[in-house]
């Protein structure tokens, strides 16, 4: 007689072994309309398998989040069979669902195009208007292989002959159709839905391996309802429209080349962006008490060994030797992160308690291997920047230094355009350095300082680094797609490992606590991530090109110059258009490359010493004297930092 708890505390007995089904109707025929799978002591599973013991339960509606995932996986199911039904001969191999999405992997002599979109779609409808039942069954597992090989799927055959002996081998049906898949499925084909649309082909080896077979892999996306999909469909409208690959073209920000795969060519535009947001990062820590250092690129891989990177990243890091012979045995690496030199540092001398908290910044240059497939623009890369900074400190300090560094960390992305983020917490992952109890210790410290901080959070099981548990700052752009940046971690493991002491106040000797902490994390990628999300169109305070000043007539080019003159001596980054050019055509030149502030002279305001201040693209404009203009523009462009208004988190 199994005894159902249901979420809300309350309690249903059963007479023997019962679906979810029949628990769903037996609280009433809405719940038994709308479930689309239930969760069983924390398992997600069909509706109509058998719960036979005392059990926890909780259905799956269409209304939660977990029903995305169930729409994408029968999707793919769909999209397999309608494949199959139009194609004959094709081999179905894998299917996942995917963020925002799922593919499948075909084997087929042709690879499809995306002119094979429209047939594919009009099969998938009517594979659901079918609404066919989901169900599984249990076989043998010799028989499964005979059976796929027997209908030439012999992926299908591999992957069962490399599956886990203990592992059931679960057939799920759709009406006459078959597939290999462990579920869970809805009940129906019909509950997919008819928001879903094909994106792209795109080719994939089978298993991930180039000396494998290529296959043709379709992606596509499904969603609860129309409007989710058009609102998806929109994002990346707007996604391709941002893109900051092409808005770095059009203002001449950077370049990638094969020569240097993984690494950026910054233009000058490129560079004054760069140097901007590296400045005000550095006023920022300066004035919250960090001490900033440098430290080497080529580090002897002894120190890899000696922290844990060596046997976690080794696959990660780009390796150099010398030809030297009093060298022949030295592997040195280009250092993936900066943490291990840091503790370098504080080893040098004699710390004492009175020496800490001390917060260590770098803005360190890191490599790390990334396959050529996973490059992307500026946004992954294998040169790359952190604004890196590691807090040495007591146990005791670990909370207050939190509080510090939220604040902190809420500020620059307040001034940066982010004025809220998510939190996630991630606890110890399955391989980790230090004991159970060192665990118990840092997860226990970070989770008094987000109560302390007043930090809510996600939890993100699993998805610590190996030394230790870390918060992850998570921000949404203007479009909606999520971005994680900032972490902070707290280390008990790389104090021990890399022998790190200081005196503390009773004379011992003691370790002290790491806190790894960043903000923007990678500056490319940040740079990245603020490109796209202004669309190239920055704040006059972050635009690489803040004012052009555009003659109307030749006669006005020397005041032009005066102009730029007096806005360069007020600190604003600006630059003539005298060009023989009609001053439309400069309109829309600068319009293209983004130029937020667009002075207009002709002869007129030449005689009168005056400015027509437009502020592009719009159309609008105002008249100003020379002085007034330089001073408001001036007061645009300064950083928020340094604004009279401005409250910044300062050092204690």
């Amino acid at each position: 007689m199994p005894a159902i708890t249901l979420p809300d505390g309350s309690l249903r007995q059963f007479d023997g072994a019962v679906t979810g089904t029949t628990v769903a109707a037996s609280i009433g025929p809405g719940l038994a309309k709308a479930a689309l799978a239930m969760v069983v002591n924390g398992e997600t599973m069909d509706l109509s398998r058998e719960i036979t013991e005392d059990s926890s339960l909780r259905f799956i509606t269409r209304k939660d989040p977990e029903a995305l995932e169930l729409i994408r996986h029968d999707a793919a199911h769909v999209l397999a069979e309608a494949v199959q039904e139009l194609f004959p001969g094709t081999q179905v191999t894998i299917g996942p669902a995917i963020d925002n999405g799922f593919y499948y992997d075909f084997a087929r002599n042709e690879p499809f195009t995306t002119a094979d979109f429209p047939a594919i779609e009009a099969k998938m409808r009517e594979i659901i208007a079918r609404n066919a039942a989901f169900t599984r069954e249990v076989w043998p597992r010799e028989q499964a292989i005979e059976f796929f090989e027997k209908k030439g799927e012999r992926y299908k055959a591999e992957l069962i002959r490399d599956l886990p002996v203990d592992v059931p081998i679960s057939i799920y049906r759709q009406g006459d159709w078959l597939d290999l898949c462990r579920g869970p499925h809805m009940p129906t084909t019909g509950g997919v839905g008819t928001a879903f649309k094909l994106m792209k082909v795109a080719g994939a080896y089978w298993r991930g391996d180039h000396r494998n077979a290529m296959l043709s892999r379709i992606y596509a996306t499904a969603w609860r309802d129309q409007k989710e999909l058009d609102a998806h469909l929109h994002m990346l409208e707007e996604a391709e429209k941002r893109d900051h690959r092409r808005i770095g073209r059009e203002m001449h920000l950077f370049h990638m080349q094969e020569e240097a795969q993984g690494s950026v060519f910054w233009h000058p535009n490129g560079w004054k962006l760069y140097r901007t947001v590296e400045d005000y990062m550095r006023r920022r820590l300066d004035a919250s008490g960090y001490q900033e250092v440098k430290t080497p690129q080529l580090v002897d891989r002894k120190l890899w060994e000696a922290s844990g990177h060596w046997e976690k990243f080794r696959a990660g890091m780009f390796l150099a030797s010398v030809e030297d012979k009093a060298e022949a045995d030295k592997i040195n690496a280009l250092k993936p992160m900066n943490c291990p030199c840091h503790v370098q540092i504080f080893n040098q001398g004699v710390r004492s308690y009175r020496d800490l908290p001390l917060r260590m910044a770098e803005f360190g240059a890191c490599h790390r291997y990334e396959p050529s497939g996973a490059l992307h623009g500026i946004m992954r890369v294998r040169a790359f920047t952190q604004d890196d900074a590691h807090i040495f400190c007591e146990e005791s300090q670990i909370a207050d230094e939190t509080v510090r560094f939220v604040a902190l960390l809420s500020d620059i992305y307040r001034d940066l355009g982010f004025p809220e983020f998510r939190v996630k917490f991630s606890d110890r992952p399955e391989t980790r350095a230090g004991d159970d109890a060192t665990w118990d210790r840092a997860e226990g410290a970070l989770r008094e300082a987000c109560a302390i901080a007043g930090v809510e959070y996600e939890l993100n099981p699993g998805e610590g680094a190996f030394y230790g548990p870390k918060l992850e700052f998570v921000l949404r752009d203007a479009i909606g797609r999520d971005w994680q940046c900032g972490t902070l971690q707290v280390d008990f493991v790389l104090p021990e490992r890399l022998d790190a002491e200081y005196t503390a106040e009773d004379g011992t000797r003691r370790r002290p606590v790491m806190l790894h902490r960043a903000i923007l994390g990678s500056f490319e990628r940040f740079l990245g991530m603020l490109i796209e999300q202004y669309a190239g169109r920055f704040p006059l305070w972050l635009a690489p090109r803040q004012v052009v000043v555009a003659s109307i007539v030749d006669d006005a080019a020397p005041y032009a110059e005066q102009v730029v003159a007096a806005l360069k001596a007020a600190g604003i980054r600006a630059e003539a258009d005298i060009r023989n050019e009609k001053i439309n055509r400069k309109v829309v030149d600068h319009i293209e490359t983004r130029v937020p502030v667009l002075a207009v002279v002709g002869r007129r305001e030449a005689e009168e010493g005056m400015l027509v201040l437009r502020r592009l693209p719009g159309r609008e404009q105002e008249t100003l004297p020379l002085a007034e203009a330089v001073a408001l523009l001036a007061n645009e462009a300064t950083p928020p930092d340094m604004r009279a208004n401005h409250t910044q988190t300062v050092a204690a």
